[in-house]
C-alpha cells in the first residue's frame, strides 16, 4: 500500500514562493516510476481542483491558474514529487494534497487511488 506524505506549506506573503513535497513510501522504485503523480488543491468552501500532473515519462500538464507560475518534477530515485509556485496570490490560499495512480484514466486529474493527508499554504 502506498503512502504519500506531503511537506513545505506554510504562510507566504503575495508575490512569495514556495515549494512543496510529496515522500512517497510502501511500494517500489519501479512502482514509483511508473506512477503517475500530481498536485490537487482545495480552497475553504471550494471543491478541489487538479493544479499540476506529471507522468511516468516526466511529461507535464498544469492548470491554467497555475501555468507559467508552478513546476510540477519528480526525483525517482527519492521516490518525492515536487511543486515549486511562484508568485503567490491569496486566491492560492488551500489545501496542497500529492496524489498518486498507477492506472490509466479519462482525464490527468481522475482516477487517483492514492492520496496524502495534505498541507496547507496561506498566502497573505
Amino acid at each position: 500500500h502506498v503512502q504519500l506524505v506531503e511537506s513545505g506549506g506554510g504562510s507566504v506573503q503575495a508575490g512569495g514562493s514556495l515549494r512543496l513535497s510529496c515522500v512517497a513510501s510502501g511500494g517500489t522504485y519501479s512502482h514509483y516510476r511508473a506512477y503517475c503523480m500530481a498536485w490537487f488543491r482545495q480552497a475553504p468552501g471550494k471543491e478541489r481542483e487538479g493544479v499540476a500532473y506529471i507522468d511516468g515519462d516526466g511529461s507535464t500538464t498544469y492548470a491554467a491558474s497555475v501555468k507559467g507560475r508552478a513546476t510540477i518534477s519528480k526525483d525517482n530515485a527519492k521516490n518525492t514529487l515536487y511543486l515549486q509556485m511562484n508568485s503567490l496570490n491569496p486566491e492560492d490560499t488551500a489545501i496542497y494534497y500529492c496524489a498518486a495512480r498507477n492506472l490509466a484514466a479519462a482525464t490527468w486529474y481522475e482516477g487517483y487511488n492514492y492520496w496524502g493527508q495534505g498541507t496547507q499554504v496561506t498566502v497573505s
